[in-house]
Parts: structure tokens; C-alpha cells; sequence
């Protein structure tokens, strides 16, 4: 499987899509795949060559699922560093929505800046209505769970181009 690699003080470190899991968990598993494929298509855009600094990157994110930021936070300490933030501005027409607001990110790495946005082919239909229920049933629960888990191995199969379309700003 693919690594995110980034710089920290002189030193490459890579981080796998199973580490992330170790810091956030599997409650926001599909959060957390987005992000990873939204870092995957957008590093090499915006450092083509060389891994980017971790704590030069700018996260701006168009949902505000818990699994997203802290992967986001764990590859680039951009939650710590005061580097993250839900984006003020609308998403992208094409951009499929997500709970809470919608699967688009916009990062930055020393005045080069990219949109990302998602394929909607890839989210589930009922998605939406099964994992932002407020007081969902168990089985509901254990549907949106299964919802989550399957989107994330569906994004973890396919090329970083293949999930996010990609236009430097």
C-alpha cells in the first residue's frame, strides 16, 4: 500500500493509511481514507520534487468529520499548528456532499495551492442519509458503519487521480 511521506527537520517520514487508523480509529474510517487520498493526489502537486515540509502545509477542509482532521493533523500537525480550517467558501458545484458539508479540500504549500475535489461516482447514494442520522437504531448505526468501511477500502483500491480531480489554484 501506499505511504504519505513528508519531511521533518531534514528527515522523510512515512506515514501508512494503518497508522492513521492507530491514531483515529475506525469510527471515521472513510474520514480518515479521504484524507489520505486527497494527501496522496495533492503532495506531488504541490512538491513535485521532494516530500513537503509537514509544517509548511495549509489544510482547508470542506467537511468537518473527525476522521479527516486528525489525519490531516497527524501527517502535517496543521490542527496543533493552527494550519487548519473549515473553508468559509462555498464547495465546488461538482462536489459530492458529506456529513456536515462536502467531500472538497483545499491544501497549500508555500504559495502553491490546490482544490480537491471528489468523484461522486464514489459515495454512496444512501451514504448520506444513513451516517448523519442524529439518534439512528443500532442497525442503523451498524449500517453507517458498514457504509464507512466499505467507501474507505473502495478509495484505498484505486490511484490518488482516481478519487480526488485535482486544479492548482
Amino acid at each position: 500500500m501506499t505511504t504519505l511521506v513528508v519531511r521533518d527537520h531534514d528527515e522523510s517520514i512515512s506515514i501508512a493509511f494503518d497508522d492513521l487508523l492507530k491514531y483515529h480509529g475506525r469510527s471515521s474510517i472513510a474520514g480518515v481514507a479521504h484524507a489520505f487520498k486527497a494527501m496522496e493526489r495533492a503532495f506531488p502537486l504541490l512538491s513535485p520534487d521532494e516530500p513537503p515540509d509537514r509544517y509548511d502545509i495549509t489544510v482547508e477542509s470542506g467537511f468537518p468529520g473527525g476522521g479527516a482532521r486528525d489525519a490531516f493533523e497527524m501527517v502535517t500537525r496543521c490542527v496543533t499548528e493552527d494550519r487548519y480550517q473549515l473553508t468559509s467558501e462555498p464547495a465546488p458545484p461538482e462536489a459530492p456532499e458529506a456529513p456536515g458539508g462536502h467531500f472538497f479540500f483545499r491544501l497549500g504549500y508555500r504559495g502553491t495551492v490546490v482544490d480537491l475535489v471528489a468523484r461522486a461516482s464514489l459515495i454512496p447514494a444512501d451514504f448520506i442519509e444513513v451516517a448523519c442520522k442524529d439518534a439512528p437504531s443500532p442497525a442503523e448505526a451498524a449500517r453507517a458503519q458498514e457504509l464507512k468501511e466499505e467507501m474507505a477500502e473502495r478509495l484505498l483500491s484505486l490511484p490518488a487521480e482516481e478519487v480526488y480531480d485535482a486544479t492548482l489554484r
